[in-house]
């Protein structure tokens, strides 16, 4: 399991804006230890440790990105358009923030969709890999993909 988060960190990051200094191996390692911090560490199945996972490194990445965006450090949220945002792409701090601000009214309205997106855009899991993971087909993976990408859309257009 190390390896295998260790590429998708390795992933994920590589889509960050050059000026990034989290290493993979940093991010595996501290979403391990967010993972272990509380003690209660069964997980159910591969879905249940993926979605962890995906969480913790999510709020790693978020927590950073707010750091950085604090005024101190010249912050100042711009809005997006979500269409131009892709797994493939380079995502910045101010993206990354409003895409957790719409991701958490996402999963309070439909957690599977929410808990796809984390797998995809946080964990950087292909489609097959989250369709896996939450153990649906790739097809209901894709169209849960496209109502949330939709839904969140809407969502960031609010914000």
């Amino acid at each position: 399991m190390y390896e295998e988060l260790r590429k998708l960190a390795a992933f994920k990051l590589a889509q960050q804006s050059p000026d990034q200094t989290l290493q993979p191996t940093a991010l595996v390692h501290e979403a391990y230890l967010k993972l272990l911090g509380d003690g209660n560490h069964s997980w159910q199945n591969r879905r249940h440790f993926f979605a962890a996972a995906a969480e913790a490194m999510r709020h790693i990445l978020v927590d950073r990105a707010r750091r950085k965006a604090s005024v101190r450090h010249g912050g100042g949220l711009q809005r997006i358009d979500l269409d131009s945002v892709v797994v493939a792409a380079d995502t910045t701090d101010e993206n990354i923030l409003l895409i957790h601000e719409a991701l958490e009214k996402l999963a309070a309205h439909d957690s599977e969709a929410a808990e796809l997106v984390k797998l995809r855009f946080f964990a950087g899991l292909t489609f097959p890999q989250a369709a896996e993971v939450l153990g649906q087909s790739e097809r209901s993976a894709k169209r849960t993909w496209a109502y949330a990408r939709a839904w969140l859309f809407k969502e960031i257009q609010r914000l």
